[in-house]
C-alpha cells in the first residue's frame, strides 16, 4: 500500500516535467503538494520552471523559502536563480546572490559568477 503513495521521486519527476513543458504554474502546485517532502531537487526544478516562464520574482521567492523550510539551498539552487535573473536582466538581484551563497557556506562557481556578470551586461 505504501508503494502507491507519492514520494520525493514522483513529485520531483512531475515538477521536472512541468518545467520542460513550460508549465510553471503546475510546477508551483506540485511543489506545494510536496511541502511535506522538502528537497533541494524539487525546489531547483520549480525555480527553473519559473525561470523558463520569466517569473524571476517567484524563482527568487522559492530560493528564500528554501532557507525557511527544512531544505537548504545548494549551489544549483543559487546558480539557477542567478540564471533566471540573468535572463530577466535583473542585475541588482543577481549580483546579491553570490554573497547569499557564501552566507549559506557555499562557494560561488564559474556558472554563478558568469551568469551574474552576464545579467549586469544585459541590464
Amino acid at each position: 500500500q505504501n508503494d502507491r503513495l507519492p514520494n520525493l521521486s514522483s513529485y520531483s519527476s512531475t515538477i521536472s516535467a512541468c518545467e520542460k513543458a513550460g508549465q510553471w504554474q503546475h510546477a508551483l502546485v506540485g511543489k506545494q503538494h510536496a511541502e511535506w517532502l522538502p528537497s533541494a531537487i524539487s525546489y531547483n526544478f520549480t525555480i527553473s520552471a519559473c525561470g523558463e516562464a520569466g517569473q524571476w520574482q517567484r524563482a527568487s521567492g522559492l530560493l528564500v523559502s528554501m532557507q525557511h523550510k527544512n531544505s537548504l539551498p545548494n549551489t544549483i539552487s543559487f546558480s539557477s536563480t542567478i540564471t533566471v535573473c540573468e535572463n530577466a536582466r535583473q542585475c541588482q538581484h543577481a549580483s546579491r546572490l553570490p554573497a547569499g551563497m557564501q552566507q549559506n557556506e557555499l562557494l560561488p562557481n564559474v556558472i554563478s559568477y558568469s551568469s551574474t556578470i552576464s545579467a549586469c551586461e544585459r541590464a
